[in-house]
Order: C-alpha cells, then sequence, then structure tokens
C-alpha cells in the first residue's frame, strides 16, 4: 500500500520545527516519522498512524475516525490509525502530531 504523499508533506512541514525529524518506508509501503529518534507517526494509503502509548489506545479509540492498527493481522499495542477526515485540517493533524510528541517524549 503506497503511502499518501500529501499527508507526509503537511506531516514533515508540522513536525519540522520540532527537533530532528526523520522519515522512513514501512513494511506495506507506509513511511514512519521519527523524531529526535523515537518513531511518533506514520502515513498510510488509508490514514495516520499515531503512536498515543498503551495506555491510552483504549480511550482514543473511542473518539471519531479513529480505530485500531493493525499490522499482520495483530494489533499494535500503542497505535491508532486515524482517518483522513480526522486529520482534515491543519490544526486537527498538528493536534494529533502533538499527542504523538507528548508521548514520546516520555520515552528513555
Amino acid at each position: 500500500m503506497a503511502y499518501d504523499r500529501d499527508t507526509a508533506e503537511r506531516v514533515r512541514r508540522l513536525l519540522a520545527p520540532h527537533g530532528d525529524v526523520v522519515d522512513k518506508r514501512m513494511v506495506g509501503g507506509g513511511l514512519s516519522f521519527s523524531v529526535d529518534g523515537r518513531m511518533c507517526c506514520g502515513v498510510t494509503g488509508t490514514g495516520l498512524l499515531v503512536r498515543v502509548g498503551p495506555d491510552a489506545v483504549a480511550r482514543t479509540l473511542e473518539e471519531p475516525h479513529v480505530g485500531p492498527m493493525e499490522l499482520g493481522g495483530k494489533r499494535l499495542s500503542a497505535f491508532v490509525l486515524v482517518d483522513p477526515a480526522g486529520y482534515a485540517t491543519d490544526e486537527a493533524l498538528a493536534g494529533w502530531l502533538q499527542r504523538a510528541r507528548d508521548f514520546v517524549a516520555t520515552l528513555p
């Protein structure tokens, strides 16, 4: 599955001021983004992968436009997948990216 290039450019632009941002191809054709060496989000062909942490997944799944992130038939314990309607505006996308950055800031 190819990733959404327009969304990837928006993510790059919004993350750029917040540290050392590196993007890398993911298994399955998506694109992941790391900030200061920690993976925080990704772009797929169907949505935005957001790392919210295992403790926040259940409550985040209750929000509109959010579903579980599955890879190889298994749910990822610290990530959710946000449908494009959930990040249609730059403000909404920035909010999701902030959540991911907040979580990865807690990691060693």
